[in-house]
């Protein structure tokens, strides 16, 4: 699969500025169809990039190939695309749960750790209340997803279409960035304690958030 992305990238650079445009834009549309078999994937776009090829050496027109509408011909292509098996989707599934609760742990238990030991800042264990840490990682967890769905679909959309990059730059970062910050914040902050009470050493979450990241590495090598 690797050996075919790395081929693929590489017979792109063939590609005059016209036709890269249009087919960068194909390939990033049907790629980011997540739910379809990557192997099939890969391969179609490989098939298409050697005719784009032969078209263009030939010096005739991308629309021979891509016709007129091309999200219309990149829509055939992902209908026509075998979708990918549940297992593998799990897996993936449960891969980005325990890679964000891994990477918010870490830099959680980073962050405090140098500011109590580096700076004598904030203290060196941290109370977590069972109920209202349940609630917030599920909403979190929620939020995360919600993200990361907006911002296929948002890419999904933008293909084909001449965007202003200083535009899309603040829309993303506002809506993708800013915005899910602030109701991470908020959640945190308002969010009464409840339930049983626990209480760590704050290096213990650098401990805890490399073993997410083992077990998201652990779905990942199974996808």
């Amino acid at each position: 699969m690797q050996g075919l992305i790395a081929e693929n990238n590489e017979k792109r650079k063939l590609l005059n500025k016209e036709n890269k445009k249009i087919y960068e834009d194909m390939l990033m549309y049907v790629r980011l169809s997540y739910n379809k078999s990557e192997a099939e994937t890969e391969e179609v776009l490989m098939e298409l990039l050697d005719h784009l090829l032969i078209l263009q050496h030939e010096g005739r027109e991308a629309s021979e190939l891509f016709g007129t509408d091309p999200k219309k011909y990149a829509d055939e292509i992902v209908g026509e695309l075998p979708q990918t098996i549940t297992k593998k989707v799990l897996m993936l599934f449960f891969m980005g749960v325990f890679y964000f609760l891994g990477v918010a742990a870490f830099i959680n238990g980073l962050v405090s750790t140098i500011l109590y030991f580096g700076f004598g800042q904030l203290e060196s264990i941290k109370t977590y209340y069972i109920g209202s840490l349940s609630i917030n990682t599920l909403l979190s967890l929620g939020i995360a997803f919600l993200v990361v769905y907006s911002v296929i679909r948002y890419f999904r959309w933008s293909c084909f279409k001449n965007i202003s990059k200083i535009f899309e730059l603040l829309f993303t970062g506002v809506i993708f960035g800013a915005l899910p910050f602030g109701i991470f914040l908020a959640l945190f902050y308002f969010m009464p304690p409840f339930g049983p009470s626990i209480t760590i050493e704050v290096y213990w979450l650098i401990i805890i958030g490399i073993c997410f990241y083992v077990l998201g590495s652990v779905f990942k090598r199974k996808a």
